[in-house]
């Protein structure tokens, strides 16, 4: 008989062909503007860390405080033996940080959203979802079992069209877009999203792991930068990006959290997020609240690559962005490994994305609070010879 793993070889020829290849780059000692990428320093513009708060000390000494209190480990999920104070502390902050009724706290982003599609939504349901939507969103919604249309990238015509054909043959209706579309840098629009899902009472499931701690006045995501705090709807992010640490939640009603505590799989039999992670999440939320001039550097420094491109660098196709997120438009995936390659050369890391991550190939670059004016001028520098 022949080797039932056999296929396994023959998969990765075809990987590699076709430039999609991946492998880990290690990283060496502590995270931040500039880095040890596999004994080379780099500047760093690769990093989800927006306000550099992941090497921040005090979220250090909050983690370590955690460990000497609590141990490593949670020890089991919350409903058993994984429950801590602390985690109680970081959903209030949460709640308190998004102006919502309650909060819950994943282990994970990716478990936040697979959980929580597939508690809200079933095989009677009516799913709708942006075609840019992370990984997590769209096996978040293969799991729930329901129809799924993904609708063209924040095309809202496109999105009423199929609520008016499709709306009234099922139980439940659940809208779910990114706020910050990562490998993009592009927003959703949210005001207009709303508008079409309370007309046709439909729910909104919207992503903010990009935009938490980055968007809004407070910080709070997209939903404070659109205005529209009030408006019921289930926010999701991430304490993993701009918040330095790990792990996931849900912000929204008290209703909805308390739901998915007893509903939501990928918390129900999880092991709680370990006490170092929720004290550094908790630590963060203090820091996004009390420091805003964390967050307008970081949009400062935005705008400063932003101008430079457009003075020098005309002809580089920058895909449009109103985030902390740019990307630099190549024709192929071979191309975006050799401009990968020449910047990483250059002592720059700013990754290729190639499909079948991303529908077209580029180079993704994003800022953080703590590069410094000097770091921005080289990246220019060296996209001059691309």
């Amino acid at each position: 008989m022949n080797n039932p793993y056999s296929w396994l070889e023959k998969s990765l020829e075809t990987i590699h062909r076709a430039d999609w290849y991946r492998s880990v780059q290690t990283i060496q000692g502590g995270s931040g503007a500039v880095i040890n990428l596999a004994g080379k320093e780099v500047i760093n513009f690769a990093s989800n860390d927006y306000l550099g708060l992941a090497g921040d000390t005090r979220l250090k000494i909050a983690a370590i405080n955690a460990i000497e209190e609590f141990g490593t480990g949670s020890t089991g999920s919350r409903l058993l033996t994984g429950h801590r104070e602390l985690h109680q502390e970081l959903e209030s902050a949460i709640a308190s940080l998004k102006q919502t009724e309650d909060a819950i706290v994943f282990s994970s982003g990716y478990l936040a959203n697979i959980g929580t599609i597939s508690a809200l939504v079933g095989k009677r349901d009516l799913i709708l979802s942006d075609q840019y939507n992370h990984s997590s969103l769209k096996n978040g919604v293969v799991m729930s079992g329901g129809c799924v249309i993904n609708y063209p990238h924040n095309d809202i015509q496109a999105l009423k069209t199929q609520l008016i054909q499709k709306r009234q043959n099922y139980r439940r209706c659940l809208i779910i877009t990114d706020s910050v579309f990562s490998m993009d840098g592009d927003l959703c629009p949210l005001p207009e999203i709303l508008n079409i899902a309370e007309e046709f009472g439909s729910m909104v499931l919207v992503d903010e792991a990009h935009a938490t701690g980055v968007l809004g006045k407070n910080g709070a995501g997209c939903v404070e930068h659109f205005g529209c705090r009030g408006r019921e709807l289930i926010q999701m992010g991430t304490l993993s990006k701009a918040l330095g640490s790990l792990g996931g939640y849900v912000a929204g009603s008290s209703s909805l959290i308390d739901f998915l505590r007893n509903r939501a799989p990928s918390w129900i039999y999880t092991t709680a997020l370990s006490p170092a992670d929720t004290a550094a999440a908790l630590a963060a939320i203090e820091i996004i609240k009390n420091e805003p001039q964390r967050r307008m550097q970081l949009w400062e420094n935005v705008e400063y690559l932003q101008a430079l491109i457009r003075n020098n660098l005309p002809k580089l196709k920058i895909l449009p962005s109103e985030s902390p997120i740019l990307c630099v438009q190549l024709a192929s995936a071979t191309d975006a490994l050799e401009v990968g390659k020449y910047l990483k050369e250059a002592s720059i890391f700013a990754p290729a994305i190639r499909p079948p991550t991303v529908p077209t190939s580029r180079i993704r670059i994003t800022l953080m609070a703590t590069h410094q004016q000097v770091h921005i001028e080289k990246l220019v520098e060296t996209l001059h010879y691309i």
